[in-house]
């Protein structure tokens, strides 16, 4: 099966969404193809049938189709076909105290597809979640000031409609336990951005063996440890890209990466740029 790794550009670099209607006649297959972003497709008229590695859903209007990341999925529509699709980038839209979740839907246990059940047994989500979708798409379309923190409460709200009706436990369902063991791990990481941030000394915070804590944290979180620190440094220097006047070897000391070639790796790694792409583009943008 020949596959390519679609590449999606966002309009709005501050916002890792993008959101579009969009026509077509009837086709043949798409090509087998899979990103990093989660997607749906909402059908506004005409069918739609969208094929993963291990299911196939046929797709008529108000109909929704939920696709992981990384997913391979590719479709074919009969006549003629206008639907909305929604990708988003799902680690931009966990801060601090709401990362824990991430793993429901990054796929550890099953293809988050297998939420698509929710959309066929419980036909008010996939109304309320449709409605969602529609919302980003005027929100997007519209620019109206703060039009950014609708997208992105409106995402959230998709994320807490799948959790809250996921009856099947699809998405695994966690014990709060192992969240709240972690938070003093995660207060730590938060307090201490600027340095070096070792394993071992929060192995003691955490009261757990080196081996134990790299296990136990990957099953909670859904991220190591350390892609869980390079993350939130990251998600830090954004920031001070966007509000402090510091050349970027200042904001690497900032975040406690003083090392360029590993800044600018781990920054490129979540933003497809250097942090001086990422702060021109930012700056371009609120101009325009």
């Amino acid at each position: 099966m020949d596959a390519f790794n679609e590449k999606v550009r966002y309009e709005n670099p501050l916002l890792s969404v993008r959101i579009f209607r969009t026509q077509r006649e009837g086709s043949d297959f798409t090509n087998w193809h899979y990103h990093k972003q989660l997607e749906l497709l909402l059908i506004l008229s005409g069918h739609l049938d969208v094929y993963l590695e291990q299911d196939s859903y046929h797709l008529g209007p108000g109909d929704l189709v939920i696709i992981g990341a990384s997913e391979l999925h590719r479709d074919k529509s009969e006549k003629l076909l206008d639907y909305i699709v929604l990708q988003f980038d799902l680690e931009q839209f966990f801060d601090h105290s709401s990362i824990p979740y991430i793993r429901y839907f990054s796929a550890t246990h099953a293809p988050l597809s297998k939420a698509n059940y929710i959309f066929e047994e419980n036909a008010a989500v996939k109304a309320e979640i449709a409605t969602c979708v529609t919302r980003i798409l005027d929100e997007a379309t519209g620019k109206s000031t703060g039009y950014e923190l609708a997208a992105s409460i409106l995402i959230k709200q998709i994320l807490l409609h799948l959790l809250r009706n996921d009856t099947r436990k699809m998405l695994i369902e966690q014990d709060n336990f192992d969240k709240v063991r972690l938070k003093p791990v995660l207060d730590y990481v938060e307090n201490h951005l600027t340095e070096r941030i070792q394993v071992e000394e929060v192995c003691k915070i955490a009261n757990m063996s080196y081996y134990y804590f790299v296990k136990y944290f990957k099953k909670t979180i859904g991220l190591s440890f350390t892609e869980y620190v390079n993350y939130r440094k990251v998600k830090w220097a954004e920031r001070i890209l966007l509000t402090k006047d510091l050349s970027i070897s200042e904001v690497g000391e900032r975040i406690g990466m003083p090392n360029m070639a590993h800044f600018y790796k781990m920054f490129k790694k979540y933003n497809d740029c250097s942090p001086k792409q990422f702060q021109r583009k930012m700056l371009t943008w609120q101009r325009n």
